[in-house]
């Protein structure tokens, strides 16, 4: 990555208008998103409270262990994202990546329709780390499809282990898609330019429906896919990237599997709890529920229940996992996000103006 000939760094302009409404603005969203959650905790409380009277006092070290794992999990997605950002040239602490993982994930799970939130999020402090708009976007991308790559993987190996009702085929299948599109992201990358005609004709289609020239635009969008070579995905932060997104999900399913030891004595095959959770996690992708909740519960409880687990038993490790994924973890993320906003009003927002 070369640097520019010149850099300028300049404040944006102070502008007394925005500052006016964002004072009054700030406490009508604090006011909306506390009625929020008091609306979910109002709706979710008959079903939470019938959870929690299954739940029995667990093991303490168990459930420390358990609440280990899953911060683990947390900070090995914040390493994935670090890495696709380091294939780009942008390097920056590692604990500005955890802290970004802990409020993006709070805002997805919490808010409805909380994954544009996330997103938009996500983007923005990308940028306030140095990343270009392209750059920025398609970390976001490449993280969500590793991520959910990682979770289909991890449910092939776990459906594979417990019955063989999965062909290896089936799993060589998914191996060689994972390789072909990591293959052409690649290429994408290298090559940019490849992508103009299906770019152009794209917009072309949507000027006409705005009633604009064909090319409108299209500048900018060169612009924007010129940045992209900045964005090769080397081999070595690939093979990274994507371990710590199979790990992300390993240590969850682990903090389950703590959360049933904490509970009870009995056994449970490892396979049938590593499938309980992929069904769970799979499902949360499913609904508009914010955190999924009532449905991940559900699908995590029916799974280990057809594992063998009885059903008190079932209920009382799922609330107890839900307490330290789901409760902990959010409200976590939400203190970083309050932290992150501070700062972020604080520190003055700069332009990089690179010279020719």
């Amino acid at each position: 990555m070369h640097a520019p000939d010149t850099t300028a760094i300049t404040p944006e302009p102070a502008d007394t208008a925005p500052h006016r409404t964002r004072r009054w603005l700030r406490p009508v969203v604090i006011t909306v998103l506390l009625a929020l959650f008091t609306t979910e905790l109002v709706l979710g409380w008959p079903s939470l409270a019938a959870a929690l009277s299954q739940l029995r006092a667990p093991r303490l070290n168990w459930f420390a262990v358990a609440l280990v794992a899953e911060v683990a999990a947390m900070g090995c997605y914040a390493r994935m994202q670090r890495r696709l950002l380091r294939s780009a040239g942008v390097i920056v602490p590692i604990q500005k990546h955890v802290a970004l993982a802990y409020a993006a994930h709070s805002l997805s799970v919490t808010l409805p329709g909380g994954p544009a939130f996330s997103t938009h999020f996500n983007y923005q402090q990308m940028r306030r780390f140095g990343a270009t708009p392209a750059v920025a976007s398609w970390c976001i991308a490449l993280s969500g499809i590793l991520s959910a790559t990682a979770l289909a993987v991890v449910t092939a190996i776990s459906a594979i282990a417990s019955d063989g009702s999965l062909q290896w085929h089936s799993l060589v299948t998914l191996g060689l898609a994972v390789l072909l599109l990591t293959v052409g992201i690649r290429r994408i990358t290298r090559h940019p330019e490849k992508v103009e005609p299906a770019t152009r004709a794209a917009l072309a289609k949507v000027n006409k429906l705005r009633h604009l020239p064909e090319t409108q635009g299209l500048d900018r969008i060169r612009g924007f896919v010129e940045q992209l070579r900045t964005a090769r995905l080397q081999p070595r932060h690939a093979v990274a990237a994507a371990v710590f997104a199979v790990l992300n999900w390993l240590l969850d399913a682990g903090c389950l599997w703590l959360c049933f030891h904490a509970i009870s004595d009995t056994q449970i095959s490892n396979a049938q709890l590593l499938l309980a959770f992929c069904a769970g996690m799979a499902a949360g992708t499913l609904t508009i529920i914010p955190g999924g909740l009532g449905i991940i519960d559900s699908a995590l409880v029916l799974g280990l229940v057809t594992g063998g687990v009885a059903t008190s038993t079932a209920i009382a490790t799922v609330v107890l996992y839900r307490i330290i994924s789901f409760g902990f973890i959010i409200g976590v993320g939400w203190i970083t996000w309050l932290v992150i906003r501070r700062h972020n009003r604080r520190e003055p927002v700069v332009q990089v103006v690179e010279g020719p």
